[in-house]
C-alpha cells in the first residue's frame, strides 16, 4: 500500500433534494460544498440521487402489463431533470469542486446521451475537476422502473491522497462480490450514497468497513412528503407515504468497526470528522481479505470491467 496523507478533513452530507428540479437540486449542491469547503472539508459526500431526488413510493403507473398516460407523465418530468454526463450541471460541480479545493462526491440520476435510459450513477470530482463516474450495476426491484443495469462504469477508483476511494451504491453493498472488487483495488475510503434508513443497514455498514478494514462513509438522505411536487399525478401514492419519508442515518465507520460519528435521524445536517488514515493498514495486521488473508489458490473472482 502506498503512502497515505495522514488525515482526511470529511463532510458527509445529510439534505433534502429538490425533488424533480435538477437546476435547484445543483445549485443546493454547489452552496453545500462551498459551505463544507469553508468548515475545513477536504472530501465532501452527498447522498444517492442528490439530483433530482429519489421518487421514493411513485409506481409512475407502472404494473406488470400495463401502464398509465399519467404515470408516462411523470416519469418524463424525472426524465427531463435527469442529468448528461458531462453536461451543463457537472460543469458546474467540477467547478464548485476546484472552488472548494475539495473532492466531491454526489449521486445523480444520469441520462444516457445516446438512448433515452437512465442510469443511477455516482460521480467523484477530484480538486481539478477530473470526473470518475460509477452506474448502479443492478436497480433495486421496483427501481427498474426508472432506471437501467449499468453497461459501463462499474468498479472505477478515484486515486486520492487518502488511498484509493470508490462507491458502491445502497443495495449494491449486499452484493459480496462487487465488495470484493473494491477490496481488490485497496480501496481505504468506501463511499456508500444511499437512500436505505432502515436500523438493520447500520449492521450492515459496520461488518463492512471490518470486512474491507477501510473507512465506511454512509451517505443517505432525509426528506418529507411535503417535498413531492404538488403537480404529480400520484397524489393518492404520495399521500400513503410517512412524513418523513428517508430518516437520514448518515455516520461514518472506521475499520475496526467503530463509529467514528453516529447516525444522523430526522434533520439536515452536514457530518465532519477527521479520518486517521493510518487505521487502514494498521487494521490489516491480521486480516487483508485480498492480500495475506486471501486463497487465490481456491477462490478466484473474474470481472469483465468496462
Amino acid at each position: 500500500m502506498k503512502d497515505l496523507k495522514p488525515t482526511c478533513s470529511i463532510a458527509v452530507v445529510q439534505a433534502a433534494p429538490v425533488l424533480f428540479d435538477k437546476a435547484a437540486c445543483t445549485d443546493k449542491a454547489v452552496d453545500l460544498i462551498a459551505q463544507a469547503a469553508g468548515n475545513g472539508a477536504e472530501l465532501i459526500v452527498f447522498p444517492e440521487l442528490f439530483i433530482p431526488g429519489y421518487p421514493y413510493g411513485m409506481t409512475f403507473g407502472f404494473t406488470v402489463g400495463s401502464r398509465t398516460p399519467e404515470g408516462r407523465q411523470d416519469w418524463k418530468v424525472y426524465y427531463d431533470n435527469s442529468i448528461l454526463v458531462p453536461g451543463p450541471e457537472t460543469q458546474r460541480l467540477a467547478q464548485a469542486a476546484r472552488a472548494a479545493g475539495a473532492w466531491v462526491s454526489i449521486g445523480v440520476s444520469e441520462r444516457d446521451a445516446v438512448s433515452a435510459t437512465l442510469y443511477n450513477s455516482n460521480l467523484i470530482f477530484s480538486p481539478q475537476g477530473e470526473l470518475t463516474v460509477h452506474r448502479k450495476l443492478k436497480p433495486t426491484g421496483a427501481e427498474r422502473v426508472v432506471w437501467g443495469d449499468a453497461n459501463r462504469d462499474y468498479f472505477p477508483i478515484a486515486q486520492t491522497p487518502w488511498g484509493p476511494m470508490a462507491s458502491l451504491i445502497c443495495w449494491e453493498s449486499y452484493m459480496p462480490l462487487a465488495r470484493v472488487a473494491l477490496y481488490e483495488q485497496g480501496v481505504t475510503l468506501y463511499l456508500s450514497p444511499n437512500t436505505n434508513d432502515n436500523e438493520e443497514w447500520q449492521a450492515t455498514i459496520r461488518h463492512i468497513a471490518i470486512e474491507g478494514h477501510c473507512y465506511f462513509i454512509n451517505c443517505d438522505m432525509v426528506f418529507t412528503r411535503d417535498d413531492y411536487p404538488r403537480d404529480l399525478h400520484c397524489p393518492d401514492e404520495i399521500a400513503r407515504l410517512p412524513e418523513i419519508v428517508c430518516r437520514g442515518g448518515s455516520c461514518i465507520v472506521d475499520p475496526y468497526g467503530h463509529y467514528v460519528t453516529e447516525p444522523v435521524w430526522d434533520r439536515e445536517a452536514i457530518v465532519y470528522a477527521q479520518l486517521d488514515m493510518e487505521q487502514v493498514p494498521a487494521s490489516r495486521m491480521e486480516f487483508d481479505g485480498c492480500g495475506h488473508y486471501a486463497r487465490p489458490d481456491v477462490l478466484e473472482l473474474k470481472i469483465h470491467n468496462a
